[in-house]
């Protein structure tokens, strides 16, 4: 019985040694091993802590480009209207140009509405294809057959009569 090792009940060093452990069995635990595991803590928290500003660096970032395209997509929808404004502008200019002539006056008052110098005769050309067209309006007043009411009743409601 010699070659045999004695064997104990309980190892000498437990596997897990936490700090219940070594206080339950009686054993102080080291100074190195408390200052290593303030340490860790204070290594994870400081991890942790930055961490977390960089990412609320990140979102704040990520924000601030949302926002700008939003912004530039902004500024280019008011330039596309504005561009747009301008070639209307454009065309209202030439329009009021053209119409500011005199002549081109009298000619769309003569071809569109039908209008004559004092002491000119309209005369109308109608070719035998065509259906004869009044250039000249005709100012008679329509002749009522209803009552003043129905009138009324026709203005409002739009019945045909």
């Amino acid at each position: 019985m010699q070659n045999q090792p004695e064997s104990r009940p309980f190892p000498l060093r437990p596997a897990a040694s936490g700090a219940g452990v070594t206080s339950a069995v009686g054993m102080q635990e080291s100074a190195g091993r408390v200052r290593a595991r303030r340490q860790s803590i204070f290594t994870q928290t400081v991890i942790w802590v930055t961490g977390l500003i960089c990412l609320s660096f990140l979102l704040a970032t990520l924000a601030q480009a949302w926002s700008n395209s939003q912004l530039m997509q902004r500024v280019q929808e008011a330039q596309q209207q504005e561009q747009q404004l301008q070639q209307h502008h454009n065309a209202l200019e030439q329009a009021a140009k053209y119409y500011n002539n005199p002549f081109v006056l009298e000619s769309e008052a003569r071809q569109q509405l039908g209008y004559i110098r004092p002491g000119e005769h309209a005369v109308i050309v109608v070719s035998p294809a065509s259906p004869p067209t009044q250039s000249a309006p005709r100012h008679s007043a329509p002749a009522h057959t209803q009552g003043f009411w129905q009138d009324w009743w026709n203005i409002f409601f739009g019945l045909g009569g």
